[in-house]
């Protein structure tokens, strides 16, 4: 059902994340009115959502641009949660504004799915 897919979903956005540790300036309006303009670090990206560091909450359903290297991407928070002294602000992009390496490369940049060895992504043979 609907929460089998959920899980698919979400199994599939933390597979296809890449890591990586850059500073971006980031725009949004509190409550829909004060525009706030702030530099977060860029946690993590995928095709189609990030993960930010931000030193305050923005309210899920917000609509938020994310200003990396010469470009925009935009989005609308999803979920932000503290944690280690910081909040954790989870974006999705929204149609028409997905990224692309071609379009902003972070630094850093790394796949989670290298840590994992050769020999545990094989399934294992077994001998009768």
């Amino acid at each position: 059902g609907a929460v089998a897919d959920e899980e698919g979903m979400k199994e599939r956005r933390i597979k296809s994340r890449l890591l990586c540790a850059e500073l971006i300036q980031v725009i949004w309006k509190d409550q829909g009115v004060v525009q706030r303009r702030r530099i977060a670090n860029l946690d993590d990206i995928s095709q189609h959502g990030a993960c930010i560091q931000l030193e305050q909450s923005v309210a899920e359903g917000t609509p938020i641009t994310l200003q990396c290297g010469r470009g925009e991407l935009w989005g609308v928070v999803r979920h932000c949660g503290y944690r280690d002294g910081n909040y954790f602000v989870g974006i999705e992009f929204e149609k028409g504004s997905e990224w692309s390496r071609k379009d902003f490369q972070p630094k850093h940049l790394f796949d989670p799915r290298r840590l994992v060895p050769q020999s545990l992504r094989r399934a294992p043979k077994y001998i009768h």
